[in-house]
């Protein structure tokens, strides 16, 4: 992949992980937003008592009560499966459709409950819509769009209604949270970009670390681990296996003449022939199997639960494949493979990795391209 189709996936990547970022911190903010919504109209009820219908508060309520209920299914389904299935495209539209539900109810709820003749009423019931759409700012702010429609479906039904009242009391309170409106949906916007930048910052100081990181544990050449981050990741495995009792093979290969190859048809010749040393390597293992280069033309392999004899069945087919390479003028190749086991007497990782390195230059004395087992 050439570095501007790289350049395109990584950024692709990065606005992926965005989204879903925003979508974990839309549900984690929210979750009490779906309590505070229910119990502001429980106390908006219970302050106007007296000066609602009885019938249309007890319609709201369960009606936002219903609502709530689905809201906090919601949110259980998600906090409860894997990561990996907490998606966009799995939630987005679901959240989308209870929150517009649930503002909804509000909003209308609102407006079927606001007295036409009690200025006080009014004005506490617009108080509370105004306070709702603060709480919808801190709550939904990763979401701009969420946030501008959900406070419009509370906050409008009963401004609008205030706006075509005969007292200019009424129509000045109706402008007022216009105005207020105004500024709130510009904040939104501020906010909602503020933590987009945040998120991508993030990712791109997470995948710049991962790229740095990779760079220095990875072989330039064979895009194998180098020969620090093999012995890493080889303790580590080694470690694991001893206190398991696991079997664990070491495998050591060396290529054959690989100087002659080099003085012969030149370092780039060379370079191209651990190119696809690496390339071999790479495919013939498992994921669980640490493999690396070591140096020069020397690679090693470790093989967790695998036993010796299929270690060495393993290694006979890498020298196969090995075997059918090619590079340029470079007709022949071929690499001495030494096999051992862990065993008992193996006090620590270097121990095994002695022994197979003692099997590799058997291979070579018995003359080379061949596999030779530790004894």
């Amino acid at each position: 992949m050439d570095g501007l189709g790289l350049r395109y996936e990584t950024e692709d990547l990065i606005a992926r992980q965005v989204h879903t970022d925003r979508l974990h911190q839309l549900f984690r903010q929210s979750v009490s937003a779906v309590f505070g919504s229910f119990l502001a109209v429980l106390m908006l009820c219970w302050l106007c008592w007296e000066r609602f219908d009885h019938t249309v508060i007890t319609w709201w309520i369960a009606l936002l009560a219903a609502s709530s209920l689905l809201r906090i299914s919601m949110f259980i389904a998600y906090f409860r499966c894997a990561t990996s299935e907490r998606t966009p495209q799995r939630w987005e539209r679901t959240y989308w459709v209870t929150l517009m539900l649930s503002a909804g109810i509000w909003g209308s709820g609102a407006l079927a409950a606001i007295p036409t003749d009690d200025l006080l009423a009014q004005a506490l019931v617009l108080l509370f819509c105004v306070g709702m759409s603060v709480s919808a700012v801190s709550c939904y702010s990763a979401y701009r769009y969420m946030t501008v429609v959900s406070i419009s479906l509370v906050l409008f039904p009963c401004t609008i209604w205030l706006l075509f009242q005969p007292s200019s009391l009424q129509v000045g309170m109706g402008a007022a949270v216009l105005v207020f409106a105004s500024f709130v949906f510009s904040a939104t916007r501020s906010l909602s970009d503020a933590l987009e930048t945040a998120f991508r910052l993030t990712r791109e100081i997470e995948h710049a670390h991962s790229v740095s990181t990779r760079a220095a544990q990875t072989d330039e050449l064979t895009g194998l681990k180098n020969r620090r981050a093999f012995f890493e990741h080889a303790q580590q495995l080694y470690g694991h296996c001893k206190d398991n009792h696991l079997p664990l093979c070491a495998v050591m290969l060396d290529m054959d003449h690989f100087k002659h190859i080099n003085d012969t048809y030149g370092h780039q010749v060379g370079d191209q022939v651990l190119r696809q040393m690496g390339a071999v390597i790479s495919r013939s293992f498992r994921e669980t199997d640490v493999h690396g280069r070591l140096g020069g033309e020397e690679f090693a392999v470790l093989l967790p639960d695998t036993s010796i004899e299929v270690a060495q069945n393993i290694a006979e087919e890498l020298i196969h494949s090995i075997a059918g390479l090619m590079s340029g003028p470079v007709h022949r190749i071929s690499a001495s493979v030494g096999v051992a086991s862990m065993n008992a007497e193996d006090h620590d990782l270097h121990s095994l990795m002695n022994n197979a390195d003692k099997a590799l230059y058997r291979a070579k004395a018995r003359g080379r391209n061949q596999v030779a087992v530790s004894e």
